[in-house]
């Protein structure tokens, strides 16, 4: 595994992870801000703890991830 391998902008995982680590952050200040109801509460916190889950899964993919970048731009992700 190698933390280089993480970095693929050509890869649509990763921007998808970029997006639900943003979309966590964005949930998490929210329920910090903003006095919901505690159903609200428990929504926004599971949405939160899910997109992070995922955005580490995705991350941990990248990461693990043997395959050689192609030297044409025509990665997996496209």
């Amino acid at each position: 595994m190698k933390l280089s391998r993480l970095f693929r902008p050509h890869d649509r995982r990763f921007w998808l992870m970029i997006l639900l680590n943003l979309l966590s952050a964005v949930l998490a200040w929210v329920l910090r801000t903003y006095p919901l109801v505690p159903l609200a509460t428990a929504v926004v916190a599971v949405f939160a703890l899910g997109n992070a889950a995922l955005g580490m899964f995705i991350a941990y993919d990248l990461i693990r991830d043997d395959a050689p970048e192609p030297a044409d731009g025509a990665g997996r992700g496209r």
